[in-house]
Order: C-alpha cells, then structure tokens, then sequence
C-alpha cells in the first residue's frame, strides 16, 4: 500500500486492518506542506493511536472514516502492533501534540490556520500561544466545540469565509474525525488534522510529560499518575484491550495463510 502526494510517496502499514503512514519526521512535514501549500484539493490527516484503535475495533462507522482519511502513528502501542505485525517499528512517532506544532514552525509561507474545539477560553488562550510560537502565520479562532452540531453547515460556513490553508479540528476521538468526514469538504481547507487535546496542551490547560519521559514514549504513564481518575479507564484497561486486539488479529492472519499454503499444497498432489 502507498500514498503518494508530488514528490512524497509513503507506504502504508497494516495496522488492525488499517493502513498507517510510515514516514519519518522529515517527509511527514514533507507531504503536510505540499499538501497544505496546492492550489486546489484537501487532504485529512487524523492520527492511531492505542486508544483510538480500541474505538475502532468496536465502531465499524469510525473504521470507515479513518480508512477515508490519511492516518498517521501516535505512540508506543501502535509501535508495539508493528512490531508485531511487520517485524519493525515506525520511523517516527508522529503523535499530533508534537507534530502539529512543529509543523507550524515547519511551514514558512505565511498560512492562515482556522481553529475549532475545546472550551471558549482555552481555544483564545491556545490561538494566541499558537501566534505566539509561529507569529509569520494567521490563528483565527472560529468555534469552541459545545456549538449545537445542528449548526455545522453554519460554523464550516464561517471557515470558507475566512479562506483558510490549514484547519484544526479538536473535539475528541471518535467525534472529531466523524464530523470532519460529514461536515469539512473541498473548500474549506487544504489540509485539515483531528488535534484530539492539543489546544488543551497549548494553553496551559494541561502540563506536558518532560522531555526525557515523551523520549521513552511514557507520557501515557505521566498523564495518568496526573489525571488518574479521568485516564484510568483508557489506560489501565484500554492498553490490556489493545495488546488483545493485536494478539488477535495476528492469530487471525497465521490462521488464514496456514489454510492458503494447506489450499495450495492440496492444489499439487
């Protein structure tokens, strides 16, 4: 499987049934450039992580929407499922509280960047670090993400309007990639990404792992000693769900090629 964008061409890993970017730091910020700076198009960037694999093995729907959308790898876990699967990790952990910031930094021709989700004033906190930290671009604010859903059409209205390059969309899995698939078309945005909590990390809301404990991909185990009461449930029982999960789905493909070799060896006697 591959993905191809200009100069760009990723392939794609099989993850639970779903086909996972591998790129490195350097052609990820590559391809969400190119795709970012076209004159026409759009291209949906959402990110897999152990969590959101969960969503997606018991809501068909979700699955449906990430195999619509370009998927990038966020953690240890999906790492783990790799590893399992292909024998090797991905080349860089492309989670979206490092990425997207970075990639802001990346890009330097001056892009105008619409923002939607969270809570009211952490969305105006989070615009204002955002030009704080990369002030060549435009952070326009359209929406917190408690508006009435029946006023999508309305809020994506506002966003072609303002004829944004780049628009990020925080709302939580599954919900956000659900409604950029039903609601954000060509026209509104070149290249749009589903930030989870990232506005949250960027106003301050929420504190960051240190450097050292991101570097051993164990921020999961420092926001969960931090919001035990919250997280508990994602982590304590969601990762012993993933590794099944993983479990599972390799167990089902060594089954399925032992009766392929069993079908093509009884094909030669």
């Amino acid at each position: 499987m591959n993905l191809a964008s200009g100069n760009i061409v990723a392939s794609q890993r099989d993850i639970l049934g779903l086909p996972v970017c591998e790129l490195d730091w350097a052609d990820a910020f590559a391809f969400a450039e190119e795709v970012a700076t076209m004159p026409f198009g759009q291209t949906v960037i959402a990110f897999i992580n152990a969590n959101n694999a969960n969503l997606m093995m018991r809501d068909q729907d979700y699955r449906a929407v990430l195999e619509r959308q370009v998927v990038f790898p966020d953690g240890h876990g999906v790492d783990i499922a790799s590893m399992v699967f292909h024998g090797r990790k991905f080349p860089a952990n492309l989670n979206g509280t490092d990425f997207v910031p970075a990639l802001l930094t990346y890009i330097t021709r001056p892009m105008r960047v619409a923002l939607i989700g969270t809570r009211k004033t952490t969305l105006m906190r989070a615009a204002e670090n955002f030009r704080q930290h990369a002030p060549w671009h435009e952070f326009i604010p359209i929406s917190d993400g408690f508006f009435d859903r029946e006023k999508s059409d309305e809020i994506m209205e506002q966003v072609r309007d303002a004829k944004v390059d780049i628009l990020l969309v925080a709302m939580g899995s599954p919900a956000q990639e659900k409604w950029i698939d039903r609601h954000v078309g060509p026209g509104h945005a070149r290249l749009v990404l589903s930030v989870g909590a990232l506005f949250d990390f960027v106003a301050g809301d929420v504190r960051r792992a240190p450097l050292g404990i991101r570097r051993l991909r164990l921020e999961w185990l420092y926001r969960l000693l931090q919001e035990p009461t919250r997280l508990w449930r994602r982590y304590i029982l969601g990762n012993p769900v993933f590794l099944y999960h993983v479990m599972r789905y390799k167990l089902s493909g060594m089954v399925v090629k032992r009766r392929q070799d069993d079908t093509a060896k009884a094909g030669l006697l």
